[in-house]
């Protein structure tokens, strides 16, 4: 793989989990990390701040900003790019990780969870890709990567959570139109999601889901770096799979990845 040495990576919500694996996985070949996300204060239900973060992506070998950064607030992404800009000289990469989660059917999902994912999902998707667009034009190889699934239209995947769905599909309907939209400036616009369920702090507290069943978050790590280190102009517009990709980038055993290689894996939502 080639290296993202030098590249400035701008990762939403990237204090724990698979953005700050994302982020941990570029700051070992030297890139800047900025994460911008909310967490400040420790919470004892999900571990880790945008303090922690940087620590960790610094002893990784990387250089991090930390900005504390609601992504719903159009002004607080518009200050959090421009301190990147100011520290890092520009942005060569956008990954938009932050994400909401309630798999509640209709009767069960309150109007306030359902602005949430929306403000988070597809709002804070689209804003955040509309304030770093200026900056990815400058870059030498610039890429939007989003972690969003493939658009699955099937009724099964709307029928127990009707507003997740909508709100995902909102991030990924983002990657079909603006892959188009900037294919002839040269920017790579892609998203990413995994085959199976992935073990984070997040993923525990969602009921009866039993992480040793998944992945860990360096599977999506490794895909998102060979992503990220291809041609921005010969790879745009693509839903890709984790394990696909590093398929791809010839990486065939892939049981390094499972929490238990005893357990069968459970697989991720969407996909067939």
């Amino acid at each position: 793989m080639a290296s993202l040495k030098g590249r400035t990576l701008f990762i939403t919500g990237g204090s724990r989990g698979i953005g700050l694996a994302i982020a941990q996985r570029a700051a070992a070949d030297g890139a800047n990390v900025v994460i911008a996300a909310k967490t400040v204060e420790p919470n004892p239900r999900l571990p880790g701040t945008i303090h922690t973060a940087a620590r960790e992506i610094q002893a990784a070998g990387g250089q991090c900003l930390p900005v504390q950064c609601d992504i719903r607030d159009e002004t607080q992404i518009a200050n959090a790019v421009a301190a990147a800009v100011e520290r890092f000289d520009g942005i060569d990469i956008l990954v938009n990780n932050a994400s909401a989660i309630s798999l509640t059917g209709t009767l069960e999902t309150p109007m306030k969870r359902f602005d949430l994912m929306f403000g988070i999902n597809v709002r804070g998707t689209y804003a955040t890709s509309q304030a770093c667009v200026p900056h990815l034009r400058k870059a030498s190889n610039p890429h939007i990567l989003t972690l969003s699934p493939p658009l699955n239209l099937k009724p099964r995947w709307f029928r127990n959570h009707v507003a997740y769905t909508m709100a995902k599909y909102g991030m990924s309907m983002c990657v079909l139109g603006m892959a188009e939209e900037f294919r002839e400036a040269g920017i790579a616009v892609n998203a990413l999601w995994p085959r199976t369920i992935i073990a984070t702090a997040a993923l525990q507290m969602i009921p009866g889901v039993d992480p040793a069943r998944g992945r860990k978050p360096e599977i999506m790590a490794d895909a998102a770096h060979w992503i990220l280190t291809q041609p921005s102009r010969a790879c745009s517009g693509n839903f890709f799979i984790d394990d696909e990709v590093l398929r791809t980038a010839g990486i065939t055993d892939l049981g390094k990845y499972a929490v238990d290689p005893t357990k069968t894996l459970y697989p991720d939502l969407f996909l067939d």
